[in-house]
Parts: structure tokens; sequence; C-alpha cells
């Protein structure tokens, strides 16, 4: 099961000119079509004087959530080559979005086209690439005398995360990358007295 995907700590940003057009490029890790849109707003009234603001967008583990916008430029000059380069490096979950300072020379479909790109790929290239993994998330419950033996199994599983609650009786909720996760509930659920409830799908 592939339950990893790559995208970027935090955001970066690149610059290049061409024929004195100025272009200013972002990546900037996102979540939801909420984040993209509140991003946008706030950069369109950073560059509220920029001939253009295009950008494209990815989303989800499985890269299958994407947008692009050419925002006046030719149809296909801006977003798509944009959005290119976050398909070549492989990312998800990042917006990129490029500001355009006009420079009084007309770049042609060709000169747009490559310098979208390379603005694109200039803030790419300035930020931290991470690899996250799709994680689920269950709820253990058992009593006190069972502690040492669930530990025991927790500690053969060495991406597994957790967190403890212990009253009475015994709560730790578990993470770990999807691809174990079935594995470790079924070893938990084998221990006589151990409870395992609420799987949840998590981006980790």
């Amino acid at each position: 099961m592939d339950d990893s995907y790559k995208t970027i700590e935090k955001t970066a940003e690149g610059y290049i000119t061409e024929r004195k057009s100025k272009f200013i490029s972002y990546v900037i890790p996102v979540e939801t079509e909420d984040d993209v849109k509140t991003i946008l707003e706030e950069y369109r009234k950073k560059y509220y004087n920029a001939r253009h603001v295009c950008w494209a967008y990815m989303l989800g583990p499985t890269r299958e959530d994407y947008r692009s916008n050419d925002d006046g430029e030719p149809s296909g000059t801006a977003g798509r080559p944009i959005l290119g380069q976050i398909n070549s490096f492989g990312l998800t979950n990042v917006l990129i979005l490029i500001a355009r300072y006009f420079g009084g020379t007309l770049l042609g479909t060709g000169g747009l086209v490559r310098a979208y790109k390379e603005a694109a790929a200039a803030a790419i290239e300035n930020a931290k690439i991470v690899e996250k993994t799709v994680d689920d998330s269950f709820i253990l419950h058992f009593d006190y005398p069972l502690l040492n033996e669930v530990m025991r199994v927790l500690n053969l599983f060495e991406s597994a995360k957790w967190t403890q609650n212990f009253t009475e009786t015994c709560e730790m909720e578990i993470t770990i990358r999807q691809s174990l996760s079935k594995q470790l509930a079924q070893s938990l659920s084998a221990i006589y007295g151990v409870t395992v409830t609420e799987s949840i799908d998590n981006e980790g």
C-alpha cells in the first residue's frame, strides 16, 4: 500500500525576470480548498498592482484534487505550467501562485509557458520537501494489569505513536501509518481484555 506522499515543510519563494517582466513565485503548504481561497485572497491584496496572479494547487495523498488558473494570461500559458511543476516534483498539499509585473515586452505563448514553469520551479527548489504518511488512529481500552503486554506489542511497531490516559482503567490513542494499522490492531485485539475502537483515517 502506498501510504506516503511528498509535500513541503513551509512557504518558500522564488523570483525570475524575463524581458523585464518580473515573476514572483510562492509555494505554500495547504490542506483544504478553504486554505487555498484564504491564501489567494491574501496574496491578491498583497500584489494588487501586479498584472496577473496565476496559480495552481494539488491536494490529497492520492493527488486527485487539483486546479489551475491563468488569471487573464493566454489559456494554458500559466496555470498549466505551474501545475506541471507540482507534478514534476511529485508534490501534493501545495499551492503555487505567481505574481507577474509586466515589463513592456510581450513574451508570446512559448515565452510565458517557459517563464511560469521556471518561476514555479524556483520556488519549489527553495522549499524543503518532506515525506509524510497517511495514518490510521484507533482507541484502546484495557485494565491496568494488561499494560506491559500492550506495550510489548507497541514496541514491535517503530512507527506507532500514542497518547495515554490512565485512571481506573487505561485508554490509549494509537496512530500508525496505514500500511501497518491492520496488523497492529489485530495484534492488540489478540490480547484478551483489550478493546480496539474508533478507527480514523488521517494524513500524518
